[in-house]
């Protein structure tokens, strides 16, 4: 529970990577969103000034729209899926799991856990970032990520943090003028 008390909150904490990823996935810009949430699960995390569970809606600069859940608590492990739906079909990404084996019975349908902990997940991504970096430096190449495309997370961040405070959509042009 400490670590909550000093992570930022949720979105900042959490979201924020998955704002990265939704700006990457559908190529375009977010202009609003709307966040909602609350304490669903562990009272903890709400003494200490935090939401366990939120939901987020953004509305992209080209019409399309998004969703983003986010749950602290998710008892059966690091739960993270991502669709994207369009008008040529979808693509589904699952949890990553220790094995593929699933097993169907008469009881049901069973398969593994998702990985446990984000370190498991994302080792070999951590790895490839890492291995771009020192090439960007050793061979004088632009780096394939801008410090913009590490601000933009962030204003969501406290975008969303201002939506599921005031209980409204909020314009991320209202936290770029407050931060200039």
């Amino acid at each position: 529970i400490e670590y909550v008390r000093v992570s930022g909150g949720i979105f900042l904490d959490m979201t924020i990577h998955d704002f990265d990823m939704a700006r990457y996935l559908i190529n375009d810009e977010v202009t609003e969103l709307y966040a909602a949430g609350g304490v669903m699960v562990d009272p903890e995390i709400g003494e200490v000034g935090d939401i366990d569970t939120a939901v987020i809606t953004l509305r992209y600069a080209g019409g399309a729209i998004g969703t983003i859940d986010n749950s602290r608590k998710a008892v059966y492990g690091y739960d993270q899926r991502v669709e994207v739906f369009g008008s040529d079909g979808m693509v589904a990404v699952s949890n990553k799991t220790p094995d593929l084996a699933v097993v169907s019975d008469a009881k049901g349908v069973h398969g593994p856990l998702p990985l446990f902990f984000f370190v498991e997940r994302y080792t070999d991504s951590y790895i490839a970032e890492m291995r771009a970096f020192i090439e960007c430096i050793q061979q004088d190449k632009v780096p394939p990520v801008t410090g913009m495309d590490g601000r933009i997370p962030v204003v969501m961040g406290y975008a969303a943090r201002k939506s599921y405070e005031e209980n409204r959509p909020v314009r991320l042009s209202e936290i770029e003028e407050a931060i200039r």
